[in-house]
């Protein structure tokens, strides 16, 4: 509790030299008398309670007026109050889902650790909205842009390899991301593709999609995910599936062009605790910009005393009216 005219409490140092007066009198014998010719009327218990009885007026106007100067004060208290603002990021996931991501150089496979992976990006950025994108031959929008955690999730699961017409179209899934953020009106936005392959498919030319997202704005971070040399695959034959040593080919140049193009940042991952370095990377970078406002909340508290004032002044009030008229 504090108050706002705390000058105004010393006021209550008038109440010493009244009070002292009233003691004074007392003492010296000043207060009114009356010569009678015998006390036996005023004797008792009841001339007693009177005798002190008469004290009580003067004691609760006493704390009437000390409680209006308190008042006169005014008390609050006060409590913080913070409200955080968060301008979050908007984070689409731009994924490879053609058949050469069953390649086993990660653990169990490259999908199957890209989303497991993604999975662990999105719980950490609870402010964040984020949509996944696929693509492979074509593209397609899988989430679109949500906050929706538990939705967005169960799809990233789904998503597979043989979804679509095979092939690597980089070009398709950046532009599909990036028409996915276009009307974003977050302070920044962002696209994590991911890609084992070159550009072989697509009506969209890698770099022309690049131009369009430094058009909108949109910051590309750009993963190359494939063992160096070769890489184990599963390939049918005529005597079921064999584990064969294909050789990785990712179109780096590429993919560093677009990242550096676009204000983002290239990276190659080898394995399973690379790309996570990687994801842990990007959650660093892009941090969500957070505003915290803190501002008091204040509450009066002089009614309080008002109230204490006027019950004593009622009371004295009763007590000259009911009680001491009445006594013998």
């Amino acid at each position: 509790m504090f108050f706002e005219y705390p000058k105004l409490l010393f006021l209550e140092l008038l109440l010493i030299p009244i009070v002292a007066l009233y003691i004074w009198r007392e003492i010296r014998g000043q207060s009114p008398s009356l010569l009678v010719s015998s006390l036996s009327p005023w004797g008792g218990a009841g001339g007693r309670f009177k005798k002190i009885a008469r004290h009580l007026p003067y004691i609760l106007r006493f704390i009437a007026l000390a409680s209006i100067i308190v008042a006169l004060a005014r008390p609050r208290s006060s409590q913080d109050f913070e409200r955080i603002d968060t301008e979050g990021i908007d984070i689409i996931f731009a994924l490879d889902v053609s058949t050469s991501m069953l390649a086993r150089d990660f653990k169990p496979d490259r999908i199957s650790a890209a989303k497991d992976i993604a999975i662990e990006f999105i719980a950490q950025r609870p402010r964040d909205r984020m949509g996944v994108v696929v693509f492979a031959g074509e593209s397609f929008t899988q989430c679109p842009l949500t906050t929706d955690r538990a939705t967005l999730i169960n799809l990233m699961k789904e998503v597979e390899t043989g979804l679509i017409e095979d092939g690597t179209a980089i070009g398709n899934g950046l532009a599909t991301g990036i028409a996915r953020l276009k009307d974003s009106q977050a302070k920044s936005r962002v696209i994590i593709l991911l890609t084992d392959g070159v550009n072989n498919r697509g009506e969209i030319a890698p770099l022309m999609a690049t131009e369009i997202a430094k058009t909108y704005g949109v910051r590309v971070y750009t993963i190359g995910v494939g063992a160096m040399g070769v890489a184990p695959y599963p390939v049918m034959t005529p005597f079921g599936v064999e584990i064969q040593q294909v050789k990785v080919e990712i179109d780096e140049p590429l993919l560093k062009q677009i990242a550096q193009e676009t204000g983002g940042k290239y990276f190659r991952a080898t394995d399973n605790t690379k790309m996570l370095e990687i994801y842990s990377e990007i959650n660093k970078m892009e941090t969500s910009r957070t505003v915290v406002d803190s501002f008091p909340i204040y509450k009066e508290l002089f009614m309080k005393y008002a109230l204490i004032a006027l019950a004593a002044l009622l009371l004295e009030l009763l007590l000259r009216v009911f009680v001491l008229k009445r006594l013998p």
